[in-house]
């Protein structure tokens, strides 16, 4: 692609090739050649060229792309020019209003830009980028097609309002939008409300487009006005249910008209459907209101017309045949509880009516279960909340809910059993392989569920009983067929799942002995059902009715098995009439003897090995269920048979994908919480434990050793390296962790060494083996604290560090990866390294000093490793990874803190490297990378800050250590903008950010001010000159306050008083700023 675009011609196949071309690689230099463009002086020219002369759709959206990224650039285009570009878009846009909509939108996106960048500019005493709700006024008085382009734009400034960019300080888009909402957005509002008062007020003509396009865009613009953020709380958007809007006070009296809700109750009964459901999208907001901004009588005054529009919309149900409709609707009656409590909604004149019309929606609802699935989550949310707060309603007036309740939970359970045929039959998607939504919805009936709970428990028994036997006859029968099995067995496993929910609602409700009792006769018949299943494994499997069983039997474990029950609960009393339970450690027998028949014969099923897994791990947490636990025959047979001929799911074969190894870690993590409950130290006992692994490991030596089967090694490692690290996870004791070390070292680890240097390449194999040493590395509850006469922890660190560095130097041959690849094939192990090596030299059980002095170059190889793979990965890469962010930055900060000497040591671009790594890092969201990055850059200027103090005096260190000092000194004196640039973001963190750790960020500033103290003052002096005179004074005495009782020292005494100090000033310079909103705030960026 050319680099200077001679003619219009040229320009328009560039748009072709970037907007709708096939060929990838032309697609790459459009854009390299756009990114030329925008840096060009001609691109204003160009841009106008395009627009005045461009020939298609897509030149004019180049241009207004290319203005985009002009007026969004930091060191901003005078002012101007700002207005210029403005005002010809204005003309353009009122001159043209038929352009394509994309190209409207791009162009009105650069006016709402520039307004957002510009709104505190002041020219002539006027603030000249206000002027828009004057501009769009103009538009409102032309054609139908000019009134789109005027709504369309303050729709967009109010959504770029609104929007953070977080390139730019936090703080100075709070204090724009802040602004914009309180000198325009009700404004915008009001005016978006007229608007639709008038296309009420005559006849709409919806075959009209533009009438249609006109009325979305206004829907659209109030829609922007409601979800503004208006108090700066950046609501995650995917809470859905605990959403308040809190609107300003200044708008109570239009939320006090009940014109305003009835505008839009009555836009959502004229309006088509995809119209009417943006007319709910907003009552949907006017129902999440605060509750403050109303006095009660007009709380209840407000909640009386949301109420009297629900009813409305349920007598008139047409419109929710819309799916869209249907789930805002959904959405509206949620937001209903979220917003007002069970007590103000009884007291509602209409409730009993409206109760009535919302169970029948529900029951509906429930019954067609395959028209919008999505939207049941919001009609269970309802009633969740309805039932779990009866408890609370102080109000004499019914709530009718034990009516209502029961009701619900049984079209939920008929509707369930019922789709199983028309699923099977029609060969459509089974709602239980969706398991994330089912379980979802089983928690929120749960509640439900317990409410009259004699009903559902008899509709329960009754349905369980009559399948249960139906499940039977076909068991027996001789032409079995399949369809009519496959039914039968979809609703037995639906009815397994609610007799599990029902069960775990016991810890949601206020429960009695009755209820007790009645748990007890539905859990006895799952127990029932289990042993039937497990005594005819042969032919009646079913992976859906095993994953429910597993569901039931956590539930269960959840609600009656537990550290802190009580012995003679109700619910043993029919499971000992029928099954010969009597207490909970027969419950835990027959867990054991389920979790050991899936283990056998499950194997070829991860679903149900990994949830099975996943329940023997919860079992094995609590020391009192453990010492239960270890008495059960079925558990002692685990511990002396955890063989792939018991339990093939320990196979290596090829029918297993190397992913489902992973649940092998978690099995030998339960498996050894079980060991060491009566292990102590007998080391026979463990040898007995690990001898499976014993003889993996020498037929792995063997093969190795002859170079033959190499798949069959390399998937054996895999597993016994995921094995390993799920025992050595459990292992919380100095002495079982030293068995397990004896064991391993020195026979073992050296194959895994080979293994990193044979398969370097192949994440499957190499992750396993790092994360087991990362894990052995851990010296969690002191386990690695070794006797003083044993070599272990170094022994331990010198294997640590061989693999580190054979994997750091093998890694990096790989050369360069694409994007997709770096983070799977590289990133990630080295990540994990920087994890084990962070773990090493925190761990507390490894002299460093001892390598220098004994010529044992361990501990500098696996620096230098360290180093070159930091070198291969990019600032960019090392924040967007948050694991490897996790893990260098944390690594640093123990280098920093006790191996400044190496530090110190590096060569300069390297420390550069890492200086520019701090500061990058300082300014991310993330705070356990921005505080490991402030006690970095604590330790380095105190290390400095002393040699400095030092330097004079009678030296009392070795001259090593007074040459390290030196050279880093130099290096500081020949880049003095790399501390001047942290302290600039430090002091930009502390008055413009949201700081969240602001006592880690106090620590290194003091350091830096003491060191810097001539940029300190010109900082200072920036922000107090770019503001106004009045603020002038305040600014300069928050800086004195500052300073005050602070000495020349970086005593923890002196450091403590300078946080106090900043956390004072803080607050005043907030407070200061915040006075009026007159002036540009001014970032202290201008060094940076």
């Amino acid at each position: 692609m050319a680099l200077h675009f001679q003619s219009l011609a040229e320009l328009e196949v560039l748009c072709t090739h970037l907007y709708i071309g096939t060929d990838l690689t032309q697609r790459i230099e459009a854009e390299k050649a756009l990114l030329e463009l925008i840096d060009s002086p001609e691109c204003l020219n160009k841009c106008q060229l395009l627009l005045e002369q461009g020939t298609t759709s897509y030149a004019q959206l180049l241009a207004a792309t290319c203005l985009s990224k002009l007026v969004s650039r930091v060191s901003p285009l005078p002012i101007e020019q700002r207005i210029d570009i403005r005002n010809y878009i204005l003309n353009y846009v009122a001159s043209q209003p038929k352009l394509v909509p994309f190209v409207i939108q791009a162009l009105i996106q650069v006016i709402a830009k520039i307004t957002k960048l510009g709104w505190f500019e002041i020219q002539k005493d006027q603030f000249v980028f206000r002027e828009i709700i004057a501009d769009v006024k103009k538009f409102l008085q032309g054609t139908v097609e000019h009134c789109i382009i005027g709504v369309i734009l303050l729709s967009e400034l109010t959504q770029e309002m609104n929007l953070v960019d977080y390139s730019r300080p936090s703080a100075k888009h709070r204090k724009i939008a802040t602004s914009f909402r309180d000198t325009s957005l009700k404004d915008v509002l009001v005016l978006a409300c007229s608007l639709l008062k008038e296309v009420l007020a005559k006849p709409l003509n919806l075959q009209d487009q533009c009438q249609q396009n006109l009325v979305m865009q206004v829907l659209k613009l109030v829609l922007n006005c409601l979800n503004f953020d208006f108090i700066g709380s950046s609501a995650d958007e995917s809470a859905d249910d605990l959403c308040t809007v809190q609107i300003p006070t200044t708008w109570r009296t239009i939320f006090l008209e009940p014109e305003t809700l009835d505008l839009f109750f009555n836009l959502y009964h004229s309006l088509p459907p995809l119209l009417s459901q943006l007319a709910l999208s907003c009552l949907v907001q006017f129902a999440s209101t605060r509750r403050s901004l109303f006095s009660s009588p007009e709380r209840a005054k407000y909640l009386g017309n949301l109420i009297k529009g629900v009813k409305r919309i349920l007598e008139n149900p047409q419109g929710l045949s819309d799916p869209g409709n249907y789930h805002e609707f959904c959405r509206f009656l949620a937001r209903l509880k979220t917003n007002y409590q069970l007590g103000e909604l009884v007291m509602v004149k209409e409730y009993p009516e409206v109760i009535r019309l919302i169970a029948n929606f529900t029951i509906t609802s429930l019954q067609h279960w395959e028209f919008a699935p999505n939207s049941v989550h919001y009609l269970l949310t309802l009633w969740q909340r309805m039932v779990a707060s009866v408890p609370f309603v102080k109000s004499t007036e019914p709530h009718l809910l034990d009516t209502y309740a029961p009701e619900i939970t049984k079209a939920f359970i008929t509707s369930r059993l019922e789709s199983v045929a028309i699923v099977v039959r029609d060969h459509l998607d089974d709602p239980l392989d969706d398991t994330a939504t089912v379980f979802q919805q089983l928690e929120q009936l749960c509640t439900v569920s317990r409410c009259e709970y004699e009903k559902t428990c008899t509709l329960l028994v009754q349905l369980f009983d009559q399948n249960a036997q139906n499940y039977q006859k076909l068991l027996h029968s001789t032409s079995r067929i399949t369809v009519d099995m496959a039914i039968q067995e979809g609703r037995l496993a639906w009815l397994v799942y609610l007799v599990g929910t029902v069960v775990g609602g016991r810890l949601t409700y206020t429960s009695t002995d009755e209820h007790d009792a009645m748990d007890g006769e539905l859990s006895c018949r799952v127990f029932q059902l289990i042993s039937l299943m497990d005594t005819g494994l042969s032919q009646c499997s079913n992976e859906k009715i095993e994953l429910a069983i597993l569901w039931f039997l956590d539930q269960f474990r959840k609600t009656y098995v537990g550290d802190q029950l009580q012995r003679t609960s109700k619910v043993y009393a029919r499971m000992s009439e029928v099954l010969g339970i009597t207490d909970d450690n027969h419950v835990l027998e027959t867990f054991m003897t389920k979790i050991v028949t899936n283990l056998k014969y499950w194997g070829r099923c991860e679903p149900v090995i990994s949830r099975t897994l996943q329940f023997l791990n919860d079992l094995s947490v609590g020391y009192i269920l453990l010492k239960k636990l270890v008495k059960i025959d079925a558990v002692k047979f685990m511990l002396k048979n955890h063989t792939s001929e018991h339990f093939p799911f320990l196979g290596i074969s090829d029918s297993y994908s190397l992913s489902d190894f992973r649940c092998r870690t978690t099995f030998y993590t339960a498996l050894t919480r079980l060991l060491m409950v009566d292990l102590g130290e007998d080391e026979d006992e463990f040898e007995n434990f690990m001898l499976p692994l014993t003889v993996s490991f020498e037929t792995v030596l063997q093969i190795f050793n002859n170079n033959f089967k190499q798949e069959d090694v390399k998937r054996m490692l895999i597993g016994l390296a995921r094995d390993l690290r799920g025992i050595a996870f459990a292992l919380n004791t100095k002495t079982s962790y030293t068995m397990l070390f004896d064991w391993m070292y020195p026979t073992y680890l050296p194959v895994l060494q080979k293994a990193i240097e044979r398969w370097y390449g192949e994440p499957a194999c190499t992750t396993p083996i790092l994360k087991l040493m990362a894990e052995l590395m851990q010296n969690r509850s002191q386990r690695l604290n070794f006797d003083v006469s044993s070599p272990n922890g170094i022994l331990l660190f010198r294997e640590a560090s061989k693999m580190i560095c054979t994997y750091g130097n093998q890694i990096l041959s790989l050369g360069s990866l694409s994007k997709y690849q770096i983070y799977p094939m590289k990133l990630k192990g080295i990540s994990i390294c920087y994890s084990a090596l962070k773990s090493a030299l925190c761990g507390n059980y490894v002299s460093f000093g001892v390598f220098k002095l004994y010529g044992d170059n361990h501990f500098d190889n696996v620096l230098q490793a360290f180093v070159k793979m930091l070198l291969s990965v990019s600032h960019s890469d090392l924040l967007q990874y948050r694991k490897l962010s996790q893990s260098y930055y944390p690594l640093l900060e123990c280098l920093t803190q006790d191996h400044m000497s190496f530090i110190t040591n590096l060569e300069p671009p390297v420390l550069l490297y890492v200086l520019t790594s701090i500061s990058e890092g300082l300014t991310t969201l993330d705070t356990v990378v921005s505080s490991s990055c402030c006690t970095s850059l604590d330790y380095i200027v105190t290390y400095l800050f002393k040699h400095i103090a030092k330097e004079g005096k009678k030296p009392l260190r070795s001259r090593e250590a007074t040459q390290a000092g030196q050279r880093l000194l130099h290096f500081m004196q020949q880049n003095p903008d790399v501390l001047q640039q942290m302290m600039s973001v430090l002091m930009n963190t502390i008055v413009f950010e949201d700081c969240r750790n602001q006592w880690s960020v106090s620590r290194p500033l003091l350091g830096l001010i003491l060191l810097n103290e001539k940029y300190f003052s010109e900082l200072r002096a920036s922000l107090i000159n770019s503001q106004s005179l009045p603020k002038q004074e305040v600014l300069a005495q928050c800086f004195r306050n500052l300073m005050e009782g602070v000495e020349q020292n970086l005593s923890i005494k002196n450091r403590d008083r300078f946080t106090q100090n900043l956390s004072v000033f803080r607050r005043d310079v907030a407070e200061a700023l915040r006075s009026d909103g007159n002036t540009e705030l001014c970032s202290l960026d201008m060094m940076s």
